[in-house]
This record gives structure tokens, C-alpha cells and sequence, in this order.
């Protein structure tokens, strides 16, 4: 064999050996994260995304993994009963950090969050600081939509999905059973003195249910 077809092949070898060692790394990696973890290819930026998703598909077709959407996948845990898939609350704040976005709860998924409903929706909507987009599920799907500034002004999450939930139930169906659902949560509230100004930003229908039970 000429010299040059030597060094060539040696040199094709040792470019396999490397692959071999990154792809043994990066699987090592996947397989120590634990349960629960929800994982893009953007989380490896060290390595070419085509290499990361060929993993990726590898440790799906072996079970490591789960394929929850497009480019989404999960490292599940398993029960008697199959898979255990992490909620919806947390995949859209692993896309959050993803985005370095802030995500928020709206509509009826918001009105879920404070007990306003137990309706199970197929459509989870969330307002973003980040970019506007449509996560396909299995069974539902997740709708992130471009929020303005104000939503995000609160500094207590409460605040922030209270005015979420009750923009859309609506001041008219605003009953005995949300008011005491509202005075509830408001009693818990650790961070009082933020929760009091977070209220004096709401809408004036909204602070005028608040504020009166503040003083409770």
C-alpha cells in the first residue's frame, strides 16, 4: 500500500476512534441526567446538531429517551402504568430557559393554575417574552404568545396569574366560590408587601376584589 493511502487510512481511523469516544461521551451524559429531564439539541452546543440529533434518535429508539414534540425530547420515568411524562408547566419552562424567555399562564390555563377550573384544556396558551410558537403534544398542544410588557410587570406570580385567570372568566362571573378561592391564595401569599403593590397595578375591577381582603 502507497504511503499516502497509509496515512490517509490512519488518519480516517482516528477521525472514527474520536467519533466513537464523542458519541460514547455524550450518550454517557444523556443516560446520567435524571429523570424528568427535558432536553434540546441547542443544550450541546459543543457538538454539531446533526451529531446531537442522531443521539438524540438513538436513545429514543432504546427507550432512554422520549420524542414529546418536534426537537423536544425527555428522559422519562416509568411506573406500573408506563411512561410518567413531566407536566406541561414544566416542558414550557424548559423552553423558557431554552429562549431565556419569561413565560406566564393565560386564559383558561391560567384559570387551572389558581383551581378557577378543573377543566382540562387541549390547548395550554402561554404569554412569552420570547418568540411565538405552537408545541405539538401528543394530546394537546402548547400556544406561546407574545406578551406585552405589562404582563410581566408583577413581581408576585400570584398577581400575575390573577389578573390572567379572572381577564377571562370575566368580572360578571366572578362568584362566591372564585372570591373565596381568590381570599385563599391571597391569605398564603409570602411576599405581602409586593403583592400590595402588584395589586394597585391591576385593572380597577381587579383591585377593587383584591384589595378589600389584603386586610384580612
Amino acid at each position: 500500500m502507497h504511503t499516502f493511502a497509509l496515512e490517509k487510512l490512519t488518519k480516517f481511523q482516528r477521525l472514527m476512534d474520536v467519533m466513537d469516544s464523542e458519541r460514547t461521551t455524550l450518550k454517557s451524559r444523556i443516560e446520567k441526567l435524571p429523570e424528568d429531564s427535558v432536553l434540546f439539541r441547542s443544550d450541546f452546543p459543543e457538538y454539531h446538531p446533526e451529531f446531537v440529533g442522531s443521539i438524540l434518535t438513538e436513545l429514543t429508539h432504546d427507550g432512554t429517551l422520549y420524542k414529546l414534540a418536534q426537537g423536544i425530547y425527555v428522559k422519562p420515568r416509568t411506573s406500573h402504568f408506563g411512561l410518567v411524562l413531566p407536566s406541561v408547566e414544566k416542558i414550557v419552562q424548559a423552553i423558557a430557559v431554552r429562549d431565556n424567555a419569561q413565560v406566564l399562564p393565560s386564559g383558561m390555563t391560567a384559570m387551572n393554575a389558581l383551581g378557577f377550573s378543573t377543566q382540562v384544556p387541549m390547548n395550554y396558551i402561554y404569554l412569552t417574552t420570547g418568540s411565538e410558537r405552537i408545541v405539538r403534544l401528543a394530546n394537546s398542544q402548547v400556544v406561546l404568545k407574545r406578551g406585552v410588557p405589562r404582563n410581566f410587570c408583577y413581581k408576585t406570580r400570584l398577581a400575575a396569574l390573577l389578573v390572567q385567570a379572572l381577564k377571562e372568566l370575566k368580572k360578571e362571573n366572578v362568584g362566591d366560590e372564585e372570591l373565596q378561592i381568590i381570599c385563599e391564595l391571597v391569605s398564603k401569599e409570602a411576599d405581602r408587601s409586593s403583592l400590595i403593590r402588584d395589586v394597585e397595578m391591576m385593572p380597577g375591577w381587579m383591585r377593587r376584589i383584591i384589595k378589600p381582603m389584603l386586610n384580612k
